[in-house]
């Protein structure tokens, strides 16, 4: 008989041990955001922080047995594209595919047209991004969302303008979206709560460039600061719009507008201006290792939102694990029973799946970046 050394041996178990935890098989996480059109940029990088998560998960060996599958959808910011999608997300389930949950969509209008039909659906979703009020109203048992609502943001920027810039009369700009329609609502209710007024409130087209008859009636208003309740495809303009009129008062617009396109667009302008945000920008939350991280799986830098697809994977994935399960129940009774730091903060779920005690976070463009100055 051939004998073989002790060391020899020891290696041969190592071996065996590493092959025999190692995941057998697989499971698909969804993530749908605007891969192509006005908005790629942004939902590009909510998928960039998701694959960077599944990624890492799948180099420790997985999630409760299996290697996550991550793919992405592009929903190209249309509610009828989102729900072309909910086809393929139930063909998958039909079929019997194994499937950990998924993360979307990018945009409220979106994901209350999904909603419809996901809500019925044995699936976990939760929204990277999606912050109308309605979405946690409706009941669903298997939603959830890694940022705070509308309510929760219009309180903390109310709070801004009307304690810290000292602003009492307040004019609303907002675009023609679930969104903006929604935040504009919030933003009413929480500047009367506090005494001030809105002197003036206009909806805009969704992905607007110029706004030259509305800043004429800015300053016919006189207002002492401007809020916008839109995204990055029309605050930076509309900011360039009011700095080339010589209006010079604040400007606070809202989460939708936390990417760096609201500084490179503004054509010089943004410095000065104010955005609100649910989470911290990469270069306060994130280390080097974790930038040149995504760098190797996505080839490019992150945005701010990459933290938002990073983080709703995390949330997601530890579920299943906790769960140890992929069926959509439990995992949704391990995210209610979920208490994680994250890098957009403490994650903790109430029962119609929104966080509890979420932050939100000022920044202002200081020499073209964005810098954390409220709380």
């Amino acid at each position: 008989m051939r004998k073989y050394p002790l060391f020899t041996f020891l290696i041969f178990l190592l071996i065996l041990t590493a092959c025999s935890s190692a995941p057998t098989k697989e499971a698909t996480l969804y993530v749908a955001a605007p891969m192509t059109g006005f908005q790629a940029n942004g939902g590009q990088t909510v998928v960039g922080g998701a694959r960077l998560k599944a990624e890492e998960v799948n180099r420790a060996g997985g999630v409760a047995g299996y290697k996550v599958n991550l793919v992405a959808l592009d929903d190209a910011s249309d509610p009828d594209v989102a729900l072309e999608i909910t086809d393929v997300v139930q063909a998958a389930l039909a079929s019997g595919e194994n499937v950990l949950g998924f993360i979307g969509h990018y945009n409220s209008g979106e994901t209350l047209a999904a909603m419809e039909i996901y809500g019925n659906l044995p699936i976990v979703v939760i929204t990277s991004n999606a912050s109308n009020v309605a979405l946690t109203e409706k009941g669903y048992d298997r939603f959830f969302r890694i940022v705070a609502n509308d309510r929760v943001q219009a309180d903390a920027d109310a709070d801004f303008l009307v304690n810290v810039l000292n602003a009492g009369k307040i004019a609303i700009l907002y675009n023609n979206t679930a969104y903006g329609q929604g935040l504009f609502q919030e933003m009413k209710r929480a500047l009367s709560a506090r005494g001030a007024d809105v002197v003036l409130a206009i909806e805009v087209e969704e992905a607007r460039d110029r706004y030259l008859e509305e800043v004429e009636s800015i300053r016919a208003a006189q207002p002492d600061a401007v809020f916008y309740a839109g995204y990055e495809i029309e605050a930076p303009y509309l900011r360039a719009d009011l700095v080339e009129a010589g209006i010079d008062i604040p400007m606070l617009a809202s989460d939708g507008a936390f990417l760096s396109a609201t500084i490179d667009e503004a054509a010089g302008a943004a410095e000065g201006m104010y955005i609100s945000a649910f989470g911290p920008s990469p270069s306060a939350a994130a280390d080097k290792a974790w930038i040149e991280a995504y760098q190797a799986v996505e080839y490019r830098n992150p945005d701010t939102y990459s933290i938002n697809g990073y983080a709703a994977a995390e949330v997601l994935l530890a579920a299943v694990e906790k769960a140890s399960s992929i069926n959509a129940n439990h995992i949704a009774d391990a995210l209610r029973d979920l208490n994680i730091d994250t890098m957009i903060g403490a994650v903790q779920y109430d029962n119609a799946g929104d966080r509890v005690n979420p932050p939100i976070f000022i920044y202002q463009v200081q020499d073209n970046a964005f810098v954390q100055v409220w709380p």
